[in-house]
């Protein structure tokens, strides 16, 4: 590895795989399906396949919220693809060609309607099941805007801030210095919004929310990255009030536990094929990893 304060790009790059740090195994500058294998195929109209990231957890939570307000096929098998390489198979390229989760499968029509990116699914259900998503010209266009602005914030946060701050093999201030400027911006978007409404796009809450709280909501618990001193985060006051009002949501705790692969075995449900699973198919239950 280069030290930060000598290296000089060179006229053409090229890939080293000993430069990626903890993802380097998984990381690669090509597409495609590294191995052949089919995605299973549950009973359910809906097939998530997933795992309990931050853009995992929104489609997890927006199903959760669909079935407690009593959108019954909104039923789904969520499957755990594991970011290790299990979305490099031929089925799940076949799928999101992109080899990012989540990914679903819709199978309640006469077609399957595969769809791929966390803010393209959350759309599609809630346009689906008429939820969580205004129809009033002006509310739907916030709520829009709101769901755009995470997707397109997020990877500061993620991809730029938690792997220069967390993950790379050496720390270089640069970088922190210039992402951590970025997600306090951020913070202070989202804040400076919460001193005027109670929800992101307004009086309701919406898909604007759930795809915002898996990612801003844990940074301001301050749980993502171990980051929060360094962050301040308790002094967006009204990113907390709202943080704590969509944590409390009984569905959000339920789509929290979907395919989660770390923390309290009792808060693991590494697939969720049926509401029963909750009750006794969390890890600790089955002992199984």
């Amino acid at each position: 590895m280069s030290d930060a304060t000598t290296y000089t790009p060179p006229p053409v790059w090229t890939w080293n795989p000993e430069n990626g740090g903890p993802f380097a195994a998984i990381n690669r500058p090509i597409s495609g399906a590294t191995h052949e294998k089919e995605l299973p195929v549950g009973r359910h109209p809906l097939q998530l396949y997933s795992m309990g990231t931050p853009n995992g957890v929104k489609v997890t939570v927006m199903l959760e919220e669909l079935l407690a307000a009593g959108h019954t096929g909104a039923e789904y098998d969520a499957w755990l693809i594991r970011i290790n390489g299990d979305q490099f198979s031929s089925g799940f390229v076949a799928v999101n060609p992109n080899s990012k989760i989540p990914a679903m499968v819709d199978r309640s029509g006469p077609t399957p309607i595969r769809i791929f990116e966390s803010g393209a699914i959350l759309v599609h259900l809630a346009e689906k099941f008429g939820a969580f998503l205004p129809t009033e010209p002006a509310a739907r266009a916030e709520c829009l805007s709101w769901l755009m602005w995470q997707m397109g914030s997020a990877p500061y946060l993620g991809g730029g801030f938690g792997h220069f701050y967390a993950y790379a093999p050496i720390k270089i201030e640069y970088a922190i210095d210039r992402f951590t400027m970025e997600v306090k911006r951020q913070l202070d978007v989202l804040d400076r919004r919460l001193a005027e409404v109670e929800y992101i796009a307004g009086d309701k809450y919406t898909i604007a929310d759930m795809a915002i709280w898996p990612w801003y909501g844990a940074v301001a618990k301050g749980v993502v990255y171990g980051a929060g001193e360094f962050l301040q985060v308790q002094e967006y006051k009204n990113l907390q009030r709202w943080t704590a009002l969509i944590n409390d949501r009984a569905p959000v705790k339920r789509g929290m536990m979907v395919n989660r692969t770390f923390g309290d075995p009792a808060s693991q449900l590494l697939e969720r094929h049926d509401a029963s699973d909750f009750d006794t198919k969390t890890q600790d239950k089955i002992g199984q990893s």
